[in-house]
């Protein structure tokens, strides 16, 4: 098991997304060499959806293995890291002006570059206000400030039209969110939000505030069925989600979500990475299971 916010990774999720909203890429001649670095490597997915977003994919030169959007990054771009380990001598090999990672996770692999004469920027934002603000200086950095305010804008646009339809919602559910099965995590803070603008209110909000997942660890499944969530949402960080093991689990035939068969999984690239596909395809798959249950009676 690997690190991905600050919890565990395992294996490399495969998904299918629409690349309508990743420009083609430019060409720049070298003497004209645009403002900000030019040879990028991302050592997580969210820089590389970013940049490919605001049409700035010609600067990056290496990405993260576990990189499934754009789904084309991963035909254009050389796989240089995973999470918690990276190709030191692969990455230097690419002559990169600027590393960009995420997490306390990649202190190690951060120190190695910088030891070796690379500027890295490791950012640590684990809320959806840091979401976006992380949008926003990433562009800046790389000299597409006005795009991606632009860009920033439309993400929260699309989560206002969410939360609009939400408040709509003739009831709200109670919902946990399952980081990882053996030990138990819950779900950490912008999946806790991205919950409350989609319709529901996360069973655990006062362990969604805590950044590692450390501390989000149960003891045991009593907690959980304590708190009766009405959903369970599913996304274990890489694995497939198992709605038959989690209903197994003793006690649990008591909570309202295995007794009414509301156990989902929404894969992890949607909603574990802090960045624009938890604010788009991420919050939106919340939003339609949170719909489907208000629906039925009461």
């Amino acid at each position: 098991m690997k690190g991905r916010d600050s919890g565990f990774v395992a294996g490399d999720p495969e998904r299918r997304t629409s690349e309508r909203f990743y420009p083609s890429p430019t060409t720049n001649h070298p003497s004209h060499r645009p403002p900000g670095p030019n040879r990028i490597v991302c050592l997580t997915e969210e820089p590389t959806e970013v940049l490919y977003a605001l049409g700035e994919q010609d600067r990056i030169v290496g990405i993260s293995g576990f990189t499934v959007r754009p789904p084309r990054a991963r035909r254009e771009k050389p796989k240089v890291s995973a999470f918690t380990s990276a190709k030191i001598d692969e990455i230097l090999k690419l002559e990169p002006d600027f590393v960009v990672g995420f997490s306390d996770i990649q202190a190690d692999i951060a120190a190695e570059l910088v030891r070796r004469g690379v500027e890295v920027w490791i950012s640590n934002h684990r809320s959806v206000d840091g979401i976006l603000d992380y949008v926003r200086r990433l562009g800046a950095l790389v000299g597409a400030a006005g795009r991606a305010n632009a860009y920033a804008d439309e993400l929260q646009r699309g989560l206002d039209a969410i939360g609009r339809e939400a408040a709509a919602l003739p009831r709200r559910p109670k919902v946990y969110v399952e980081e990882w099965d053996e030990p138990i995590i819950t779900g950490i803070r912008w999946v806790a939000e991205l919950v409350r603008i989609a319709g529901g209110d996360d069973v655990f909000p006062e362990r969604s505030l805590e950044p590692l997942a450390k501390a989000r660890i149960l003891a045991n499944g009593d907690p959980v069925v304590a708190r009766a969530p009405d959903i369970i949402l599913g996304s274990w960080c890489g694995k497939k989600f198992r709605p038959e093991k989690v209903a197994a689990r003793p006690g649990w035939d008591a909570v309202p979500a295995v007794r009414d068969g509301e156990l989902h999984e929404i894969k992890s690239p949607l909603i574990l990475q802090p960045g624009p596909a938890a604010l788009t395809d991420g919050v939106r798959a919340i939003a339609a299971i949170i719909r489907a249950w208000a629906s039925k009676p009461g």
